[in-house]
C-alpha cells in the first residue's frame, strides 16, 4: 500500500544578493513561490553562493500518519520517501553528478509569505538568517546561518547525467524518530552535500514545484 502526505510549509532560502542593485537575499523570504531553487550561483565564471530548501510535513496528515503506525494501519516496518519533482528538466546538467544531502532541522521556522519577485523583498518568514520574522516583531535567528540540522541522520541522493531530476530518497530513519518522539519534527533542509555545495566543478540548478504550485506535482512524503 502506498499512502502520500503533503507539506504543511515548505520555502528555499539564499546566501546570496542582487548584483544589480547589492542587497542582500539572506534576509529574504520566498515562503510563497512555487518553485523551490535548489541552485549554485556563479559571477564572473567563479562560484558566488549556494541556496537551500525546507520541506515540513506535519500537523494533522502526519498526526494521522502517526496514529496509523501506532494502531498498525501502518505497519512498523514501513518506508518512507521524500518526493520532489523537478519544473525544468535537467538539460544543463551534462557530464555532471550531483549528491543531495536530506537532513532533520533542528529549529522551529515560519514558511512566511515572500516570493522571489517582490519589490521591496519581502522579509515575513524564514531567511537565511532567520527562522522566525514577523512584522513588528524581532527577528529570531538561527544558531548557524542557513538552518541548524541535527546530526543524528542524514539521507543523501545522488542525480547523474541522464538521470530523471525528480527525487526520490528514502527518509525512513528521520521519519521514524519523529514518529518514535525521539526528536521534535521541525522538517528537512535539502542542500548540495558537503563540499559539492561550493565547489568550482558542478554548476547545479534544480527547480523542483513547491507545496504552492497550481499543478499537481506538489513536494510527497510517501
Amino acid at each position: 500500500m502506498h499512502h502520500f502526505i503533503f507539506p504543511s510549509s515548505d520555502t528555499w532560502i539564499s546566501s546570496g544578493s542582487s548584483k544589480i542593485t547589492g542587497e542582500s537575499f539572506k534576509d529574504q523570504n520566498f515562503g510563497k513561490d512555487q518553485i523551490l531553487e535548489l541552485k549554485k550561483e556563479f559571477y564572473n565564471d567563479a562560484f558566488d553562493y549556494p541556496t537551500r530548501a525546507l520541506v515540513q510535513f506535519s500537523g494533522d496528515e502526519f498526526t494521522e500518519l502517526s496514529k496509523s503506525v501506532a494502531d498498525g494501519t501502518i505497519a512498523s516496518d514501513a518506508k518512507y520517501y521524500l518526493r520532489l519533482y523537478e519544473a525544468e528538466g535537467n538539460a544543463e546538467f551534462s557530464n555532471q553528478t550531483f549528491t543531495l544531502s536530506i537532513q532533520p532541522i533542528s529549529q522551529s521556522w515560519t514558511e512566511g509569505t515572500g516570493k522571489f519577485g517582490d519589490n521591496p523583498k519581502n522579509t515575513n518568514g524564514c531567511s537565511w538568517e532567520n527562522r522566525h520574522n514577523f512584522i513588528n516583531s524581532t527577528a529570531q535567528t538561527w544558531d548557524t546561518p542557513g538552518v541548524d540540522v541535527l546530526s543524528v541522520s542524514q539521507s543523501t541522493f545522488i542525480i547523474s547525467d541522464g538521470d530523471s531530476p525528480d527525487v526520490n530518497v528514502e527518509v525512513t530513519n528521520m521519519v521514524n524518530m519523529w514518529l518514535q518522539g525521539q526528536y521534535t519534527n521541525y522538517g528537512m533542509l535539502i542542500r548540495f552535500d558537503g563540499a559539492g555545495e561550493t565547489n568550482d566543478q558542478t554548476f547545479g540548478h534544480f527547480k523542483f514545484f513547491s507545496r504552492n504550485t497550481h499543478t499537481i506535482f506538489s513536494p510527497k512524503l510517501e
